[in-house]
């Protein structure tokens, strides 16, 4: 199972437990008019991000035996020290479930 098959997973179920969940693409990318689009989020902003009853989830989503980055991982802990949300890596739905205390 690739990242993105996990992604959909964990977004359906933080959905049936009635998380508002958006997926977060990070980056530039060159339009067939040579222009560069930047999205507009940070380096290292996490895949998912999960509201409910006012709170923030940051989730950055790895296979089993993906690597995260170190961009990734400062703005993990940016998200948790200075700002005060629940943020970490899930590599399963399980994860997942686990860092929004769903289980």
């Amino acid at each position: 199972m690739n990242e993105h098959d996990i992604q959909s997973l964990i977004r359906e179920e933080l959905s049936k437990h009635g998380f508002c969940v958006f997926r977060a693409n990070v980056g530039k990318v060159k339009m067939q008019d040579g222009r560069w689009f930047d999205t507009g989020l940070p380096k290292g902003h996490s895949d998912l991000v999960a509201y409910k009853s006012g709170k923030a989830y940051f989730l950055e989503v790895k296979t089993p035996t993906g690597t995260v980055r170190p961009e990734q991982e400062k703005f993990l802990a940016v998200m948790r020290d200075r700002y005060g949300c629940a943020a970490g890596i899930v590599r399963s739905v399980d994860d997942a479930l686990e860092l929004v205390g769903a289980i």
